[in-house]
């Protein structure tokens, strides 16, 4: 059986997918010095992900916005409607009052690998043509990238050129299925670029759409991990795990008597070792689940079993 060439995968991809990548352009009203409303317009891009008008983009690119259009690679502009946005993730939704729209396969971003073969698409400015397409690798995964006071986690890392009026638009493997939602807001990206993982846009779109907030299970924990140095000069009976610097008042921990100075050391079956390990395990849970957290108090280790709340509104 003879083998297709890349080309042909690239545009096989690009050919079942295009017609749902559309054009996300937003106004923001801004007053001056002296009160005076000046319009200022954004664009980005963004993936039909059913066929009832959802559409999936980037936070940043609807941010503020007071008016959101929506551009169809068959030329149609519909008013989009803001469903539900978050900021910690940088996904959102927006959804158009159209029914029958083009929508894309999503894929599985659990099973990606590094060197695998990837397409970025982006429609930035509606322009006659269709979306544009840059080819490129996965070359890293589970990048974690600080952008000012926030960490986004678990990245896709690849070559292929991902530019601003990209935000929002959707990273493609060789079939065409969306595994990730590529970003553009990470300042240093010079040759490289980040999309965010579809499985786990997936469960932010549900929330949203359910919702429209996602909702985030919550232990009531301040804590940093614990070093060598720490271990040492606390002389402390582990050298791994989180130690507990503040407990905040009627959460999940304090309900159960969490206190300052204990050691978290275990949630579940999974060994916590740092603040990020304790972070990772109380994401992967719902609101309402029951936690086992072992601690150890002094010289005495113990589990107590926490229901995890939803994070406040503070």
């Amino acid at each position: 059986m003879p083998i297709e060439p890349p080309d042909e995968w690239v545009v096989s991809a690009v050919e079942k997918i295009s017609p749902s990548v559309v054009n996300i352009s937003i106004v923001r009203l801004l007053r001056d010095y002296f009160l005076h409303v000046h319009p200022v317009k954004g664009i980005g891009s963004g993936v039909i992900i059913n066929s009832k008008g959802y559409i999936v983009t980037n936070h940043h690119v609807i941010a503020g916005s007071d008016r959101i259009d929506v551009t169809l690679t068959d030329g149609r502009k519909l008013l989009g409607k803001l469903v539900g946005a978050d900021a910690s993730s940088d996904i959102a939704i927006v959804k158009v009052d159209e029914e029958g729209l083009p929508s894309a396969e999503l894929g599985d971003s659990d099973k990606l690998k590094v060197g695998q073969f990837v397409i970025a698409m982006g429609n930035p400015f509606a322009l006659v043509g269709g979306p544009t397409v840059t080819t490129g690798v996965v070359s890293a995964l589970n990048r974690n990238i600080q952008v000012e006071d926030h960490v986004y986690e678990n990245l896709i890392q690849t070559d292929a050129a991902i530019n601003p009026g990209n935000s929002g638009g959707p990273l493609l493997d060789s079939n065409g299925r969306v595994i990730g939602i590529s970003t553009a807001m990470v300042p240093f990206a010079q040759g490289i670029g980040f999309a965010i993982p579809i499985n786990f846009v997936k469960r932010i779109v549900d929330e949203l759409i359910s919702y429209g907030r996602v909702i985030r299970p919550w232990l009531g924990v301040i804590g940093m991990s614990v070093t060598d140095e720490t271990a040492s000069y606390y002389e402390l009976p582990v050298k791994a795990g989180v130690i507990v610097a503040r407990v905040i008042h009627g959460s999940p921990a304090h309900k159960v008597g969490i206190s300052e100075g204990d050691l978290i050391v275990r949630i579940n079956s999974t060994s916590v070792k740092t603040i990020q390990d304790l972070q990772k395990s109380i994401q992967k849970k719902k609101v309402g689940d029951k936690a086992e957290v072992e601690l150890i108090r002094g010289y005495e280790r113990g589990v107590v079993e926490v229901t995890l709340a939803e994070v406040p509104q503070f």
